[in-house]
Formats: structure tokens, C-alpha cells, sequence
């Protein structure tokens, strides 16, 4: 492949190929849209917001209902040459503002601006509503120039801008392309937000980029998955583990699976039983992935035809991702726990609207995930616990995911989660919170059962609490910050909620 600073040039070299022309891009339930319509829309529309006086790297915000015409506007924009910042649905009137605000975003997009709040230093418009003009693609965009804005989902503080450059975003690209080995005949079935990293950058700028085949559909529901495969007869779906954990409810057809090669997996970790599981029901490997925002989605992930369970993947190509002692120093070793760091031309150009946090040199500085993992003799990376989330029990340190994993094993547990809860005497003690699967009585005394033959004392729960429903950010991911919340509500909580 012949080298191009931007995903935009990867772009258009895939949406201008004669064999790509009339190949399905999008589409949705209503609309097919093939490569050589997709082109004359988004160049079209760029041109209609160059004519309204967008220009080189301002930053827009896209409020706009999910579907079709919000990709084509978030395409339009970056081949604008400016800087697309989706939002998330349902943001009041002041977090709406404070996204603007903070993130310095001077642009709104919007299909209902009519239902918008008066904003000053704001220009609004309805894309839908721009006179004709003369088409228009950047050319002459920089590597380091900002691609995209995403705001993080602040399940640890107040939600930040991230800022993603067109390299960032065109070597995840790359990198995921090779990796899961994405081709043209791909069909990638798409129900996850737009306004997350995985959303944009693996299921829409990664398949566009290699000429396959998007279909749009509505947010994820697990009761009408299986037909709605049958209707698309998708080879990749994605996910988080919490989609996948609800669809066992509800058995798949073999119509809905018989095309399917590859489901993957990522944002959120999951557990050894539950991956299990999901392979049973899926009849496929389930491919696991790792990354961040912060360095443009994807640093590793599992090779397609020999994925590990338990493990995070392989690292992509052209990223390093390495592992930090305590005092600062790489670990070469297997089997060897750090800190897991990336750095790199996938690395972020940095926070926005975030003061104290400046931004990373992607040669330069690495970015400190907070992950606590190892590679094993293979190369393979595993991730064994989270910096903020170890429970100091008495001095001693204590990984929630240990404890979760084998409160997974019992056969009527969906889903769990472990957080640390104050305590007097030893500082912090482990609370669990676990959903039973539909239609069964969790017995809590099985599962303490299961905990103490498989862990040590220290690591025992202090309490089991049974919850219909652990909560949820806006991206599936379990929300541990309002769990710990809970518990500072009602301390001691009894063994049923």
C-alpha cells in the first residue's frame, strides 16, 4: 500500500476504486448508499460547509439522531478538513453548553436545531438545509492536524475531550485492518454509539477505509439480534461484554450466524466464564481487544484464528505497547506484571478543556493507562488488575478481577463487579455485586462456597449483594463510581438489594 499521511487518502482511494463504485458502503433498513454515492454526498456536503465558512481545524459539535445522515455529516466534516466531535443523545441544557464550552467547539450540527437552547459564539445549522455548492475535499490536511474529538465517559470525573489526530486515527485504522484481516466481502453489522471511540474508529473509519460493507442499525437490543442478523447476515459484530452477556437470553438461529466469521470484543473487561460462554452461544471464537481514546481505540487485539482466552491480544502493528515497573523501568520479562503504556503515532494530541493535563508527544511521552498487566512468552498481553481499582485490605493489595472471575464460574451468575468499601479497621474490604441470569435464583451461599475453595481469606467478600441490574455509563461499560456511591449510601448493605 502506498504510504498517505491521512485516513482521508486512504478514503478516497478506497471510495474512488472502479471495483469499489458500486459496493455497499451503508445501509440501513431503508437505504442502500454504494462507495461512488457515498463519495458525492460527503464531498458534497463538505463543500456546502466550506461555503458556509467552515474551515481548516475548527472544532464541530454533531447532535443529530442516529443514523445514516449523521455518518455522512461526521465524514463531511473531517473531509472538510475540520474537527467532528459527536455528543451523546439526551445531554441537558447545561451539559450540552459545558461541552461546547470546554471542548471549544464554535460549530453545531444539528438535525433538530429548532429544540437547541440559544447558545452565543455558537454557529448552528441544520446540514439538511445548506444551499448547493461546489464539492470540495482536503487535500493538503497535516498528520498532526485534529481528526476527531470524543468526550470520555466520566466514569472517573468529569468527562474531557479527547483530541485524535489524522495519524492517530489512519494507523488504528491500519492496525485493525491487518489485524482482523478486513477485506471488501466484509459485512460488519454496527449497534454501537457513535460518539465512542469504538463506534467511529474500528466499525466505520476502519471497514470504509477497506471498501466493506457497514450496515447502520438502531441502537443494540438483545431481544431482536437474532433476527436482525438473519436480515443482514453480517461477518463481524462488536460489542462490549454486557451486549453479549444479555443475548444468552436469547437463542441465535443458525440463519443468523452462518456467515459470520468474526465477533469482537472490547471496552470493558470480561471475564474467563463469560467469554466462554458467549463462544457456546455464538458458535465462534469471540476476539477480545484492548485500548483507549486516549490512543485512538485499538492497541491490541487478538489474531482472528488464534485468540487466547484471558488474554487482551497481540499488540497492532506500528504501536508499542510496553510495560512499566514501579520505579519507571520497561519489563522484558514474561510473565512479569507493570503498568501497560503506549506510545506512538496512535497516542492522542491531548485533553481539551482539561488545564492541569496538557497533551502527549506521540514521540515522546507515553501515555500510563492505570493497567496492571503481563506478556506471556508469546507476546500475548493479559490484563490482571487496574491501579485505581486494587482494594488495600490490611496492606494487602487486592485485584477486584480476581475475585470476579470466580464468582463468574457459577453457572446462575450473569454478571458481577467488585469495588472496595471503607473500612475502620482494614482500611478497604471487597463488596461484590452480582446479577443472577434470567429465570434463576442465585443461591449466595453456593457462590461464598465457590469463593473459598478458590481464594484466600483476604480476598472474601465482606458482602454478596444480589441487584436485578448493575448500572451502566452510556457505552455498556458497568459503572463502578455509582456503585461505590451505593455503598456510601447504605454501608452495609445486607446480602439481597
Amino acid at each position: 500500500m502506498t504510504a498517505t499521511p491521512t485516513i482521508l487518502a486512504d478514503w478516497r482511494l478506497a471510495w474512488q476504486d472502479p471495483r469499489n463504485r458500486q459496493r455497499i458502503a451503508l445501509r440501513d433498513a431503508q437505504t442502500d448508499i454504494c462507495y461512488g454515492a457515498l463519495y458525492e454526498s460527503v464531498c458534497g456536503l463538505a463543500g456546502r460547509l466550506r461555503a458556509a465558512g467552515l474551515r481548516d481545524e475548527v472544532r464541530v459539535a454533531i447532535a443529530m439522531e442516529r443514523g445514516l445522515d449523521a455518518v455522512i455529516t461526521l465524514l463531511a466534516v473531517m473531509v472538510a478538513g475540520a474537527c467532528p466531535c459527536p455528543l451523546e443523545p439526551g445531554l441537558s441544557e447545561a451539559e450540552l453548553a459545558d461541552r461546547l464550552q470546554a471542548g471549544g467547539l464554535s460549530w453545531l450540527l444539528s438535525d433538530k436545531p429548532e429544540t437547541l437552547p440559544a447558545l452565543n459564539q455558537v454557529t448552528t445549522i441544520n446540514p439538511a438545509t445548506l444551499p448547493v455548492a461546489a464539492p470540495y475535499w482536503a487535500t493538503d490536511i497535516a498528520p498532526a492536524q485534529p481528526a476527531l474529538m470524543l468526550f470520555t465517559s466520566g466514569s472517573t470525573g468529569r468527562p474531557k475531550g479527547v483530541l485524535e489526530s489524522h495519524r492517530g486515527v489512519l494507523n488504528n485504522a491500519r492496525g485493525v485492518i491487518a489485524m482482523s484481516e478486513l477485506t471488501a466481502h466484509d459485512v460488519l453489522l454496527h449497534v454501537m454509539p457513535i460518539y465512542h471511540t469504538n463506534g467511529l474508529n474500528n466499525q466505520l473509519f476502519s471497514p470504509l477505509a477497506a471498501g466493506a460493507t457497514v450496515y447502520f442499525a438502531p441502537r443494540f437490543s438483545a431481544r431482536t439480534m437474532s433476527n436482525l442478523m438473519e436480515t443482514v447476515q453480517p461477518s463481524i459484530i462488536t460489542g462490549v461484554p454486557t451486549m453479549y452477556s444479555r443475548m444468552l437470553a436469547h437463542p441465535l438461529s443458525q440463519q443468523a450466524v452462518q456467515n459470520l466469521r468474526l465477533a469482537r470484543c472490547g471496552s470493558a473487561p470480561i471475564t474467563t466464564e463469560l467469554h466462554k460462554k458467549i463462544e457456546s452461544h455464538l458458535g465462534q471464537p469471540l476476539i477480545i481487544s484492548y485500548g483507549l481514546s486516549e490512543a485512538t481505540c485499538t492497541s491490541t487485539m487478538n489474531p482472528p484464528n488464534n485468540r487466547k482466552i484471558g488474554s487482551i491480544g497481540k499488540v497492532l502493528d506500528n504501536q508499542d505497547v510496553f510495560l512499566l515497573s514501579a520505579t519507571g523501568e520497561r519489563i522484558t520479562a514474561p510473565n512479569t506484571n507493570g503498568e501497560i503504556c503506549i506510545s506512538g503515532d496512535s497516542l492522542m494530541l491531548g485533553y481539551v478543556g482539561v488545564s492541569s493535563t496538557g497533551t502527549l508527544d506521540p514521540q515522546g511521552d507515553p501515555l500510563h493507562t492505570g493497567d496492571i498487566g503481563y506478556f506471556d512468552e508469546e507476546q500475548f498481553l493479559y490484563i490482571t488488575g487496574r491501579i485505581k481499582d486494587v482494594i488495600i485490605r490490611g496492606g494487602e493489595n487486592i485485584s477486584p478481577s480476581q475475585i470476579e472471575h470466580v464468582i463468574a464460574m457459577h453457572p446462575d451468575v450473569e454478571n458481577c463487579c467488585v469495588i472496595g468499601r471503607p473500612d475502620e479497621d482494614l482500611g478497604e474490604i471487597p463488596v461484590a455485586f452480582i446479577t443472577a441470569r434470567t429465570g434463576k435464583q442465585l443461591d449466595v451461599g453456593q457462590v461464598q462456597k465457590l469463593l473459598k475453595t478458590n481464594l484466600s481469606r483476604i480476598y472474601q467478600p465482606a458482602s454478596l449483594i444480589v441487584v436485578d441490574a448493575l448500572p451502566e455509563n452510556g457505552v455498556g461499560k458497568v459503572d463502578r463510581k455509582a456503585l461505590a456511591r451505593r455503598l456510601q449510601a447504605v454501608p452495609e448493605a445486607a446480602d439481597r438489594a
